[in-house]
């Protein structure tokens, strides 16, 4: 129904206290609530507003329902977006009254709106509305009621240049009332647009009475374009750079909060009604970089003087934002170590980066889908985006293609990712900067005989692309011992962290990689590249111009990076046992375990987890262990500095399967003194979806190999197939010969030869 798409605020103030009164009821969660209307960014309340709204029963009369459904109400939540949350809530008593208080809501169909007139001139404004029977008008003149005016159409006239400018109406019934929008009336002075330009109000068309002005501005600056224009009926506006629309710009007035080198062109805009359209005049925008000059102040071009030689060009960035997957336990093909290590130390580095960095090990096929889907949520705008990937992959027709660790023996571009694909999407979100580093095996897949159809990428000098190895080539792995990086990182974090072009720390990298003889002639980087500006990983991050889509970055990146609070927990026996918790990699959580207190006649405790939810597949080797390295971790000097030798740790794997919150269960065994047996007792804990667990990149449908799920499957259809290879895990690095089915790996039994990807 059109009713349930007004905002919340045409509730009338009896029927929005009553339902703040269900909500406030013991036990039916407007906590809850406010989780679930966060599902959408932009109605998402950060803890400090939910700590104001619970500070409301403090209040003689507060009701933290009331807070939150205003807050709701101020970012134009509607009726039918509220009722949603309310069923997925499950609140039955106010989904029932909300749905017979919106049968008899008010909205209004027709809108007063503004107008050009002149001095002496006459005219009218009409608010319609529908609804309950009995609806009565108000006219207001600015705040102040206007007695008599109470019909849908108020007459004005004869206008002076003193004549009150604002005017809107209320339509009620009975406490129920809704506003119109506000309308303004210019008052023209002296001769009016007819006699300078032959266009009078009464006529059908439409007149441009102020042209858009060109101008110059520096990157990160606000665009704002004029175009005013009366007609009759009231014109309709769209605006077009280099004769291309612009989207959503369908008002008198352009404005672009931050504007990049991108923006720049001819910008003119369309006037128009039902009876003649006309162009504005060629406004020529002109946008280029902004300095940053030595000291580090960020400051615009001075126009009236060169910058010194001395002096660099920097550019800034909206954010920046990295996902690092690495995937190594794949389940039909050979196993890796590197990329654990890999991830771990590029989120390290990018983290000193100021990137917000997601890091993910062993992913499947939808998991990967999904994870790429929300790292382009995390994109806008000018922002940084930085893709890297470990290690399966093989590459067809230029195209790229990283494969998930459910990957068949045999599979094709259905069964992985496409590089490009991806860079396609991160281009619809005009990222300030695309980097793909991707340390993978790039032969050819000859079971994949596919034919491209993938759309072509935009045009945009911000693309950078670092393979590992060269095309037609693999990639490799050292055999250095359980925790070593791989060649390419090995080099790449040498250089990460320097102020250069992206494109020219590449470079450096390139040249130390040629350096390694156990790689010449096998493995040397490419860098492909169309970057036309001197950006780097170190630019610095603009404050202050995209204030509220950082925030909501920031807020969407911390979901899935939440900790849960550490706990304690008492037993009957007397004994406490605290659990913190740390995160390894984004979906990979770390639980220790410590007992603080034992009762003195208790000489023996020992507290251990189990009952793990059987979705993460908990290996019990990896549980209540004595310390980190026993569980697997590669980050232990990272989280474990401060913590006793009395804990015991527990690493949970693979996050992202988790489909239900994580509940467990925490068995304390003790011995009292003089006692041969031990006693037991258990606790439940739940403590949540931790992590990525929040994003939910599971699923409970199995991709269809059939089609290309767009955007992140390959965009090929098959052709047909070969038979199958199978590679010897027996032979040396100088045994590999060229393969001639699948891309399988070669591992070398030599403790220095590389590992083939």
């Amino acid at each position: 129904m059109a009713e349930w798409n007004v905002p919340i605020g045409n509730l009338g103030e009896a029927a929005f206290g009553r339902l703040c009164e269900i909500l406030d009821s013991a036990g039916r969660g407007w906590r809850r609530l406010a989780e679930i209307a966060g599902a959408e960014r932009r109605f998402k309340c950060s803890e400090e507003e939910l700590e104001t709204c619970s500070l409301k029963v403090l209040e003689p009369r507060g009701s933290p329902s009331q807070c939150l459904l205003q807050m709701l109400s101020e970012r134009d939540c509607s009726l039918k977006y509220l009722l949603s949350c309310l069923d997925k809530l499950g609140h039955a008593e106010a989904i029932q009254f909300l749905s017979s208080v919106v049968q008899e809501a008010i909205r209004i169909l027709v809108q007063p709106e503004s107008q050009v007139l002149t001095e002496g001139a006459c005219t009218s404004l009409t608010c319609q509305a529908t609804g309950p029977p009995g609806l009565s008008y108000q006219w207001f003149c600015g705040k102040q009621e206007m007695p008599g005016a109470t019909s849908p159409n108020l007459l004005i006239g004869p206008v002076t240049l003193q004549s009150p400018a604002w005017y809107i109406c209320r339509v009620s019934c009975g406490p129920s009332f809704a506003f119109s929008q506000w309308a303004r009336l210019c008052i023209w002075v002296g001769s009016s647009p007819a006699s300078a330009s032959g266009y009078c109000p009464t006529m059908e068309g439409v007149e441009i009475l102020q042209q858009p002005q060109p101008c110059t501005l520096a990157e990160g600056d606000s665009l704002v374009l004029q175009c005013v224009a009366v007609g009759n009926p009231s014109p309709q506006f769209q605006w077009f750079r280099n004769r291309s629309p612009v989207a959503g710009a369908q008002t008198s007035c352009l404005q672009i909060r931050l504007v990049t080198t991108a923006d720049r062109g001819r910008y003119t805009c369309k006037v128009f009604n039902l009876f003649q359209q006309v162009w504005s005049e060629e406004a020529e925008v002109e946008i280029g970089p902004q300095l940053c000059v030595a000291g580090g102040a960020w400051q615009e071009g001075d126009a009236g003087s060169a910058p010194e030689p001395d002096s660099l060009c920097h550019f800034y960035a909206a954010d920046k934002v990295a996902l690092l997957v690495g995937n190594m336990n794949y389940q039909h093909h050979k196993q890796l170590k590197a990329p654990m290590v890999d991830v771990h130390d590029l989120a390290h580095l990018l983290r000193q980066l100021d990137f917000k960095v997601v890091s993910l090990l062993d992913l499947g096929l939808v998991e990967m889908q999904m994870a790429v889907g929300e790292f382009l949520l995390l994109l806008d705008k000018g922002v940084y985006g930085l893709l890297y990937y470990a290690w399966h992959g093989y590459e067809n027709f230029g195209q790229s293609f990283m494969v998930p660790i459910d990957a068949p023996g045999h599979y094709t571009s259905e069964h992985c990712l496409c590089v490009q694909t991806i860079l396609q999407s991160m281009q619809q979100r005009q990222t300030g900067l695309n980097v793909f580093l991707l340390d993978m095996c790039r032969k050819r897949n000859p079971n994949d005989e596919t034919v491209p159809r993938a759309e072509a990428l935009e045009v945009t000098a911000n693309i950078v692309f670092g393979y590992a190895t060269c095309a037609d080539a693999e990639a490799y792995e050292l055999s250095q011992g359980e925790l070593a990086n791989g060649i390419f990182v090995s080099f790449l974090k040498r250089w990460l962290l320097e102020d250069e072009k992206i494109t020219v720390l590449l470079d450096k990298v390139a040249e130390d990689m040629g350096t390694l003889e156990i790689t010449k002639g096998r493995q040397a980087l490419e860098l492909r590249s169309n970057l036309s500006e001197r950006r780097a990983l170190t630019d610095r991050i603009q404050p202050g111009q995209q204030a509220e889509e950082q925030s909501a970055r920031n807020l969407q990146w911390a979901k899935a990076h939440t900790l849960p609070e550490s706990c304690s927990l008492r037993f009957d026996c007397g004994a406490r046992v605290c659990l913190g918790f740390a995160a390894e990699f984004s979906n990979i959580l770390v639980i220790y375990t410590r007992i603080t207190a034992t009762p003195r006649e208790i000489t023996r405790c020992e507290a251990k987890l189990n009952n793990f939810p059987e979705e993460l597949d908990v290996d019990v080797k990896f549980t209540n262990k004595g310390s980190p390295e026993e569980v697997g971790s590669s980050l232990s000097e990272a989280w474990s500095q401060d913590l006793s030798d009395c804990c015991l740790y527990s690493r949970l794997c693979g996050l992202q399967k988790l489909k239900s919150e994580l509940a467990f269960t925490v068995c304390l065994q003790y011995q009292y003194e003089g006692l041969d047996d031990f006693l037991q007792e258990s606790q439940e804990v739940n403590i949540g979806k931790p992590l990525i667990a929040k994003l939910n990149l599971h699923t409970d449908a199995t991709p269809s190999m059939d089609s290309c799920p767009d955007p992140f499957h390959g965009c090929f259809q098959s052709a047909g197939s070969k038979e199958s290879f199978t590679s010897d895990a027996s032979r040396g690095l100088d045994a590999i010969s060229p393969h001639e089915n699948t891309p399988e790996e070669n591992l070398s039994p030599e403790l220095t030869d590389p590992v083939s990807m």
